[in-house]
């Protein structure tokens, strides 16, 4: 039971700090205004990290990829400590766990979208004027409009968000798959 307890709260404090590293570079990307409190939030909690690997590792073609590889070193830390503490051995694992952390971050990345996605959709029928929707339709438009494209309105209701986290929810379980038929580790992921 302990070990359980361990690997939840390892999981929920790695995968929302992995959450926070793609926001940010989700937030760069869309060219979000970081004098916003949601940019400003993101950026307190993640530049410990970023900062220093900025240093060694440059942006380039307009991806910020010190911050990708922040959320990387984040799964691999995560998929260690995992092994650690179900009493695997890390350092056998690694190329393991180095390939299997891509994937975490992936899965990350795709479980953020579906959280905004969410949001998104909550806050568009509960208080459409609230502070954060400019915030996050910012964020979600581009994802969304190639679906408004091709799926009108329907009554007047968009159901491109509904398509949008079906779409997340079936990569989730390739990744899933993939995870356990590649490399064999289907709770690590």
């Amino acid at each position: 039971m302990l070990t359980e307890i361990a690997i939840f709260l390892l999981d929920t404090v790695f995968t929302l700090f992995g959450m926070a590293l793609l926001l940010r570079l989700w937030m760069q990307q869309v060219r979000l205004p970081a004098r916003n409190p949601v940019s400003h939030a993101v950026f307190q909690v993640t530049d410990w990290l970023v900062r220093p690997l900025r240093r060694i590792i440059p942006g380039v073609g307009g991806i910020d990829w010190a911050t990708v590889v922040a959320a990387w070193l984040t799964a691999v830390v995560f998929l260690a400590a995992v092994l650690a503490v179900t009493g695997g051995m890390p350092l056998e694992l690694l190329p393991a766990i180095l390939a299997i952390a891509v994937l975490n971050v992936v899965k990350w990345g795709i479980s953020l979208i579906m959280w905004v996605t969410l949001l998104m959709a909550i806050l568009s029928w509960v208080n459409p004027h609230s502070p954060v929707t400019p915030v996050i339709q910012q964020l979600t438009d581009p994802l969304l409009d190639p679906i408004r494209r091709i799926m009108p309105r329907l009554g007047g209701f968009d159901l491109s968000p509904l398509v949008l986290f079906i779409i997340a929810q079936i990569l989730l379980m390739v990744l899933a798959g993939i995870s356990a038929n590649v490399f064999g580790f289907r709770h690590l992921l």
